[in-house]
């Protein structure tokens, strides 16, 4: 039996080639403002000069499309990055989640599992290749996790930058890591970096890449639209991917051509409720 593949109408009433808000997208073609590239630049420089970071901002701020700008950049030849987002595991299962990341069998006690992973950055290092242990949602480590990440850090007597951590997560990570108990793993985090709150041009840039990405109009949303969604949203990526489908689905049933304020406005208000 033969399948098609059902498309939307709400596409074709616009002649989108995709949805433009789609989360599935390409690391090639994330769009980064200038106000986020920065923050790229600041972490492909600090896993080439091996340093540990930390991360934050709010929900949907776009940390995650930063890190994956920063896999886009770093060259394969040299680096390997594993992505960590378990964050709420205790000592152990966490380490048997870095193996399984890393590839590696994950073994039954702490002690092995620890051996594992820190056994085989050191077998990277001899490959001159430099391991970034990317872990996303950081500000739920457990303590145990916390009070640990310092030694799996920590080769030749604290001589030898074998590895980089990222810790990323809501700006509470922040006031956790200041706390006494964290005082060793602070103080081994030379670059610390915050996303700012994304600016109104930042918005209208954003919504004009992904409509022109999926072959659609860049003027499909007035001026007034964007400034409503900007405000909406936050300015958040995910707030905006998600009210300006909905708005333009909205518009396809009124087979309207333009998104216009009091569409956008109705959107919110209904997501509001």
């Amino acid at each position: 039996m033969s399948s098609t593949t059902h498309t939307p109408r709400w596409l074709g009433h616009f002649g989108f080639t995709e949805p433009p808000f789609d989360k599935a997208i390409d690391d090639a073609a994330l769009w980064m403002p200038s106000s986020r590239q920065s923050i790229v630049d600041e972490l492909v420089e600090a896993a080439h000069e091996r340093q540990h970071v930390v991360l934050t901002g709010e929900p949907g701020i776009g940390k995650t499309c930063v890190l994956r700008a920063v896999r886009h950049r770093l060259p394969q030849a040299g680096f390997r990055l594993t992505y960590c987002h378990n964050a709420t595991l205790g000592r152990r299962d966490f380490y048997r989640q870095l193996c399984l990341a890393i590839g590696l069998s994950p073994k039954a006690t702490a002690a092995a599992v620890f051996y594992a992973v820190s056994t085989h950055v050191q077998e990277l290092a001899r490959e001159r290749v430099h391991p970034v242990f990317l872990l996303d949602e950081a500000h739920l480590l457990h303590q145990d996790v916390l009070d640990h990440l310092h030694i799996i850090s920590n080769y030749e007597w604290d001589s030898a930058p074998l590895l980089s951590l990222v810790l990323v997560g809501l700006p509470e990570l922040h006031d956790r890591m200041q706390l006494r108990r964290n005082r060793s793993l602070w103080s081994r985090v030379h670059v610390r970096l915050a996303l700012e709150d994304p600016l109104p041009e930042d918005t209208v840039e954003y919504v004009h890449y992904r409509l022109k990405r999926a072959g659609g109009d860049e003027a499909l949303f007035s001026s007034d639209a964007l400034a409503i969604l900007h405000e909406a949203s936050g300015g958040h990526l995910r707030g905006i991917d998600r009210l300006a489908s909905c708005a333009l689905k909205a518009a396809a049933r009124r087979k309207l051509k333009r998104v216009d304020r009091e569409l956008v406005q109705h959107v919110a208000a209904e997501e509001g409720r």
